[in-house]
């Protein structure tokens, strides 16, 4: 393993909330996550202390992040504070969205 350029086998793989397909990679203070939703799947609000950031990369989706509500696309960014409520709704096609965490989530290691 190459500590400056990491292969998908250096990446952990999950499933999260019954169908939702995460790969994450954790360095020493912040953590990626590309998570890959089904169409139509559904990641239920919950909460967590990381401050969570991202960018959808493919598909599109409904996204609610403290009771407002915006259907995302390709290039569509998004900012959630640690202890916020979120989830998501993915329309007719899989979505593909790429997160950061801060600090770094050990479940998702």
């Amino acid at each position: 393993m190459s500590h400056y350029f990491p292969t998908p086998d250096d990446c952990a793989h999950k499933t999260i909330f019954g169908n939702v397909a995460i790969t994450t990679l954790a360095g020493q203070h912040l953590q990626f996550s590309i998570a890959d939703i089904p169409a139509r799947g559904t990641v239920p609000q919950h909460s967590h202390p990381n401050e969570q950031m991202g960018i959808v990369i493919a598909g599109r989706m409904v996204f609610t992040i403290g009771g407002e509500s915006r259907t995302l696309g390709p290039g569509d960014l998004y900012r959630i504070p640690g202890g916020v409520s979120h989830g998501v709704v993915a329309l007719d096609e899989p979505v593909r969205a790429l997160d950061v965490f801060y600090p770094i989530r050990d479940e998702y290691r």
